[in-house]
């Protein structure tokens, strides 16, 4: 082999050798861009995921203090008609003792 085809070879070589660094290079950038956007849908997934659990979490207590204020609610109004009856009935002893007592006197009186 002559010093020109040996000089040929080694020209080559490191010209190949080039091109393998720069494709190494390329396929680093490529997997690292790859890599950032699997994180990138990962994470998106993820935040998703529990703003789902979140919302469904939220609706659900939701409707367990609807369900409580509803009974409560009930509650409360079927106490408040109880005193309303009650407070009826004693307007009534009220009225009529009154009546019999404005009776009383006018009766004294004549």
């Amino acid at each position: 082999m002559s010093r020109t085809d040996i000089l040929s070879e080694i020209k080559k070589a490191e010209a190949d050798a080039d091109a393998k660094v720069n494709q190494a290079e390329v396929d680093k950038k490529s997997a690292i861009a790859e890599a950032r956007r699997d994180s990138v849908k990962k994470i998106q997934d993820a935040e998703a995921q529990m703003r789902s659990s979140y919302e469904s979490a939220v609706a659900k207590e939701m409707a367990d203090l609807a369900v409580k204020r509803d009974a409560m609610l009930a509650e409360g109004n079927k106490e408040a008609s109880g005193i309303g009856s009650k407070s009826e009935a004693k307007m009534q002893e009220v009225r009529d003792y009154l009546n019999k007592e404005v009776e009383r006197i006018l009766n004294v009186t004549s």
